[in-house]
């Protein structure tokens, strides 16, 4: 699934990049960095809040062949690699002399289809599941699947689903909002304020192991995700309501 969202992701940015002045090779450019910075920061993240899995294997972290046999790297915290890979880019966008909101702009609605995408294989693998719930629409997972081991028989919010159709929609919400003139950082704008709000929302209806869980207000919990989410609301407001830069292009 990451593999089509960034395939997808790519195609998609550099068909818009003309449109706004940028060059192909700037593009997959900016792309390569946004991805390795962003699978490097959602793994740091996941270390970070799941630190007791590591203790006494620190090897894990980073090597494909893990303690206990398994191959592959497990565990990514899709915030912490949203955070990077914005972090990425700005760095590549930089050594490319190009505007970083620009390049964002472009970049902006590959990465709600590719956050679609990733959430297609969260809900194959069973990870970023839901908790219980009654709904017609409740998934039992195999009990081989983490979900299925802490809910075993049990429905469950298909909260992976949720996303990657709210991804969907905000994709197609961006592609239509960029048909009309927009000042540069606009479109960023939308999509942090967007994606801020719905995945505070649906953080609502997950569940969580406590190192991911900050504390909580009553029964509101304030999760890591839910702090990034504020913080990209946040950073999307001003972006919208920001006034010192002209449109990028206009039809």
């Amino acid at each position: 699934m990451l593999a089509l969202a960034f395939g997808f992701g790519i195609w998609i940015a550099s068909k818009r990049a003309p449109k706004r002045g940028v060059a192909g090779q700037t593009v997959m450019d900016v792309s390569v960095a946004a991805l390795l910075f962003g699978l490097a920061g959602g793994r740091v993240a996941y270390v970070i809040t799941h630190w007791d899995e590591f203790e006494g294997r620190l090897l894990d972290i980073v090597s494909p062949i893990q303690s206990d046999g398994t191959i592959g790297i497990a565990g990514l915290v899709l915030l912490g690699g949203v955070v990077a890979g914005f972090g990425g880019a700005f760095w590549m966008a930089r050594r490319r002399d190009a505007s970083f909101l620009n390049m964002t702009d472009i970049m902006i609605p590959s990465l709600a289809l590719g956050i679609a995408f990733g959430r297609v294989g969260c809900f194959l693998n069973g990870c970023c599941f839901g908790n219980v719930c009654d709904l017609p629409w409740g998934v039992v997972f195999p009990e081989s699947s983490l979900a299925g081991s802490i809910y075993p028989h049990q429905h469950i919010h298909p909260t992976q689903l949720y996303e990657a159709l709210a991804m969907l929609g905000l994709f197609i919400v961006l592609l239509w909002r960029d048909l009309t003139s927009l000042r540069v950082g606009v479109l960023t704008g939308w999509f942090l304020l967007l994606y801020g709000v719905w995945r505070y929302y649906v953080e609502g209806l997950r569940w969580y192991e406590e190192g991911m869980v900050f504390g909580s207000v009553g029964d509101h919990r304030i999760t890591f995700s839910r702090v990034i989410s504020l913080a990209m609301v946040v950073v999307g407001v001003y972006l919208i309501r920001r006034k010192t830069e002209a449109p990028a292009h206009a039809d």
